[in-house]
C-alpha cells in the first residue's frame, strides 16, 4: 500500500514527531518480530532501539514506494541479520583466542592464571562455560579468565555496564544450573 502524497510529505517535513507516531503504531509489533528472529530479551531491546534509531535518521529516504511498515520491517530485519553476524564474529574471535590463550598455558605453567586457567579446564569447567550462549561466555572469560574489571569489559565488547552486569549474573546462574543438573544427574542417576 502506497502511502498518498500528503501523507509522505507529512513525514519528510517533520521527522521527530512522525518517528513518534511510528514508534506508538509499530513500536510492540517490531519489538516481537525482532524477539522472534534474536530470541533474546536484552538483545531484542538493543536491536529495536537500533531499528527506530535508523527509521529516525533516514525517514528522509523514504519515498513512500512500499508501504511504512514493510519499510520499517526490512530495517528490523537487516539489524537482526547484521546483529547476528556480529554475534557470530564475536564467536569466531573468541574461540581464535582461547585456542591461541591454550597453547599458550602449556608453555607457561609457572603463571598462575595460566595454572588456574589450566585447572579449569581439567575440571570441567570450562567446558561448560563453553556451553554458554557467546553473550554470556565472552563475559565470563574476559572477567574471570583475563580478569577484566567490568569498565574494562565495557570498552571491549561495547556494552553498557548495567548490561554487562545482568549478562555476568545471567552466566553464573547459568553455570550453577548446569553444574547442579550434572550433579544430580550423578547422583539420581
Amino acid at each position: 500500500m502506497e502511502l498518498k502524497q500528503s501523507e509522505l510529505d507529512a513525514i519528510t517535513s517533520n521527522p521527530l514527531e512522525a518517528i513518534v507516531d511510528i514508534m506508538d503504531t509499530y513500536g510492540t509489533e517490531i519489538k516481537r518480530f525482532v524477539y522472534m528472529y534474536l530470541k533474546d530479551e536484552a538483545d531484542t531491546e538493543d536491536v529495536t532501539q537500533e531499528v527506530f534509531v535508523a527509521v529516525f535518521q533516514n525517514i528522509h529516504t523514504f519515498k513512500g514506494k512500499s508501504s511504512l511498515k514493510s519499510w520499517i520491517y526490512s530495517i528490523a530485519a537487516n539489524k537482526c541479520k547484521n546483529h547476528l553476524k556480529r554475534d557470530r564474529l564475536r564467536h569466531f574471535n573468541l574461540i581464535e583466542r582461547l585456542t591461541r590463550q591454550q597453547s599458550s598455558v602449556s608453555s607457561k605453567q609457572e603463571d598462575l592464571s595460566e595454572l588456574y586457567l589450566q585447572n579449569s579446564l581439567n575440571k570441567g569447567l570450562f567446558e561448560k562455560v563453553m556451553d554458554l550462549p557467546i553473550k554470556y561466555r565472552e563475559v565470563v572469560i574476559l572477567y574471570y579468565y583475563k580478569e577484566l574489571s567490568i569498565k574494562e569489559i565495557c570498552a571491549i565488547l561495547n556494552e553498557k555496564e548495567s548490561t554487562l552486569q545482568s549478562r555476568l549474573l545471567r552466566s553464573r546462574k547459568k553455570l550453577k544450573d548446569s553444574i547442579l543438573n550434572e550433579v544430580g544427574g550423578i547422583i539420581h542417576g
